[in-house]
């Protein structure tokens, strides 16, 4: 095991306080930072967070810390864990501070309204800082709870990878270093969108045969969008491809399918996410996707219907009809 460090972990929702755990279990001394302040005081009082991982106690080393310039000042090394759409301003506060600490990141989606992948805010507002993103097919419960799980750590290359790949590899969470980072984002993004279709898709009663055949063919436009983005094709049928889409489109821990559930349901988008009540990426993301698919000319039928329901108001029986009537055409195609 790597040297013990302390890492400021910056974002205490459910995955945050999830990777908390997990550095702390490797012997890193953790600063963990919120931004509500009395949550933050109250997960410190209790040593859990009640909201979002309640019965899991946090380990001595997790101290919570509600000044963000301090709890940055004290890591050597920062993961963030905030939702994509918090990405800009963190980023921003960072710079303001004039950190030069090495940075890993977690959210999975695009920047809503400009469709940017997390890395190109790091180079902007970060120049020259030394980064990786985590990610893969976990839930945040399990990780927490110390259960097995696997991940991929990418940066620019594989050697890059490596030092932070290092902070989260211990005894029950495997890290796997990449140098595909455009690849890891996409598959991380793309996962949600597909998961509110299977979500859909399952609320509808539509069964299990409906479900595999929504994953093999949500993963078919990952492939062909990765391929039209310079995405490796290794990485889209790995760890953080296909494994995080099946994690996703097929358990209720998932907060897209359990979304999908909902407008099934016949509930509102916003009625969805109220019950919901955590970010759901895929909503912002199906968008944005919408728009880089047009923009590169890639046909992701499924993504589209998908950001057909949420964002034009089509009825998800009407949008299943519209995907079940295209064309005949080779599986390959």
């Amino acid at each position: 095991m790597p040297e013990a460090r302390t890492i400021a972990v910056l974002g205490a929702g459910s995955w945050g306080t999830a990777l908390a755990a997990a550095l702390a279990r490797n012997g890193h001394d953790v600063r963990l930072w919120g931004r509500d302040p009395d949550r933050l005081q109250a997960m410190a009082g209790a040593r859990e967070n009640t909201r979002y991982l309640p019965g899991i106690p946090l380990a001595d080393n997790i101290r919570c810390e509600a000044d963000f310039e301090r709890c940055v000042d004290a890591g050597e090394a920062l993961l963030l864990a905030v939702p994509t759409a918090a990405m800009h301003d963190t980023l921003q506060r960072l710079a303001a501070l004039g950190t030069r600490a090495p940075l890993a990141w977690s959210c999975k989606g695009l920047e809503p309204g400009t469709g940017r992948f997390m890395h190109e805010l790091i180079e902007q507002a970060l120049p020259g800082t030394q980064y990786a993103l985590v990610s893969g097919p976990t839930f945040a419960a399990e990780v927490a709870r110390g259960l097995p799980a696997a991940v991929t750590v990418a940066a620019r290359d594989l050697a890059s990878a490596t030092w932070a790949a290092q902070w989260i590899h211990g005894e029950t969470l495997r890290a796997y270093p990449s140098g595909d980072v455009l690849g890891v984002e996409l598959g991380g993004a793309l996962k949600n969108v597909l998961a509110i279709a299977a979500g859909i898709s399952d609320g509808l009663g539509f069964g299990v045969n409906a479900r595999a055949a929504l994953i093999t063919r949500g993963l078919a436009e990952l492939m062909r969008l990765g391929e039209s983005l310079g995405a490796q094709r290794d990485t889209l049928m790995g760890l953080a491809g296909l494994g995080d889409l099946v994690l996703t489109c097929t358990d209720d821990q998932s907060r897209n399918r359990r979304f999908g559930l909902c407008l099934a349901d016949g509930l509102s988008r916003e009625a969805a996410l109220a019950r919901i009540g955590q970010a759901v990426e895929g909503v912002n993301t199906a968008a944005e996707a919408q728009r880089l698919a047009v923009r590169h000319g890639v046909e992701m039928p499924i993504v589209h219907q998908v950001h057909a329901i949420i964002h034009e108001g089509r009825a998800p029986r009407d949008a299943v009809h519209a995907l079940l009537a295209r064309t005949l055409k080779a599986e390959s195609s």
